[in-house]
């Protein structure tokens, strides 16, 4: 079976996800070609696992100060280079394509019949989950982005639909936590705003990771560049983790048992519905705004959500080796009984 697997690079997180998939796709003897789209080539990084990837322009969306400028992603888009990307890619020899919302893969496959899975948290929003920050544009954007003829879609609960956990790691739940230590991954804020708004609180030790070339002149705040084995030692000794609100990274936070602060990315409705969906929950707790007094409140309030998910990237590799037939609600419903959801006071 040849499978060829699109990822949108804009976010780390549909990254992570796919370094995921690749293992257990590699595992079980698939042949997978990988495509990253939505960021230079030379902004990659950590991409071993894929063994050998191509890359192409796509599309991304603009961001400044922490809100989604739907303005300028429009005059950013390229769509001359786009047309050029899908026409280029050739699809021929492939059983399947796969697309973590990745738009140049989905729509090379749909003009060259090829059948197309999407795969990734995206595709949950075409059921009845929490949904809000939604306007007609932003409807638009998810239906056509990167479209499927068949979809997985995940999420941190299943809110009685037929969607599955995250794809994530599952590893031994830590024993040395630092109470006082913070994870900061804010990519879409202004930085030095960050540390300044960190700089206060004195009694607690701040990672940040960012692509921006950050210092600090503060001993309690530490900057670091994007890395992905760097990134998981810090959250697996932290206590919590303060970010915006993307799915993949608060997904881990909840694995491993970890506090979170989500501020979620204005105009985005994908965030704002993660952000509602956390506060429903239970799982996290959420800012609309960089807020001093909101971050101090959550510094010390020691309540933690951990949730063991099962090996969903290995799940839906065997459905995929079997046909990818129909999940019915037995399917999901057995996938969803092993998932056990435990309170944590520290």
């Amino acid at each position: 079976m040849r499978i060829f697997y699109g990822v949108q690079g804009t976010g780390n997180g549909h990254i992570t996800r796919a370094r995921i998939m690749a293992k257990e796709l590699f595992a079980a003897g698939i042949d997978v070609t990988f495509q990253f789209t939505g960021r230079p080539a030379s902004k990659y990084f950590d991409m071993e696992v894929f063994n050998g990837y191509q890359v192409r322009t796509g599309l991304t969306f603009n961001t400044s100060k922490g809100q989604v400028s739907y303005l300028k992603t429009a005059c950013d888009v390229k769509p001359i280079t786009f047309i050029k990307d899908i026409k280029s890619l050739d699809l021929s020899g492939y059983d399947l394509v796969i697309s973590d919302f990745e738009p140049v893969t989905a729509w090379a496959a749909k003009t060259q019949n090829i059948p197309v899975l999407g795969i990734g948290h995206q595709y949950a929003f075409s059921h009845k989950i929490p949904r809000e920050g939604s306007d007609p544009l932003a409807e638009q954007v998810m239906k056509y982005f990167a479209p499927a003829d068949r979809s997985v879609g995940l999420h941190w609960h299943h809110f009685g639909q037929p969607i599955l956990p995250p794809i994530i790691n599952t590893p031994e739940i830590p024993q040395n936590i630092l109470k006082n230590k913070i994870i900061v991954y804010l990519p879409f804020e202004n930085q030095q705003e960050v540390i300044k708004l960190l700089s206060s609180f004195k009694n607690f030790e701040f990672h940040i990771y960012s692509s921006d070339n950050l210092s600090s002149k503060f001993e309690h705040i530490f900057c670091h560049p994007l890395s992905h084995e760097g990134f998981q030692k810090d959250l697996y000794a932290c206590n919590g983790i303060l970010s915006n609100a993307g799915f993949e990274l608060a997904s881990e936070a909840l694995q491993l048992g970890k506090k979170i602060l989500a501020k979620p990315l204005h105009a985005q409705m994908e965030q704002i519905s993660n952000a509602a969906a956390l506060k429903q929950l239970g799982y996290g707790h959420v800012m609309q705004d960089m807020d001093s007094s909101i971050i101090e409140h959550w510094l010390h309030d020691n309540h933690a959500v951990r949730i063991t998910y099962p090996n969903t990237a290995k799940l839906v590799v065997q459905w995929i080796q079997n046909g990818m037939p129909e999940m019915d609600t037995d399917f999901i419903e057995n996938i969803w009984n092993t998932v056990e959801v435990l309170q944590i006071h520290s």
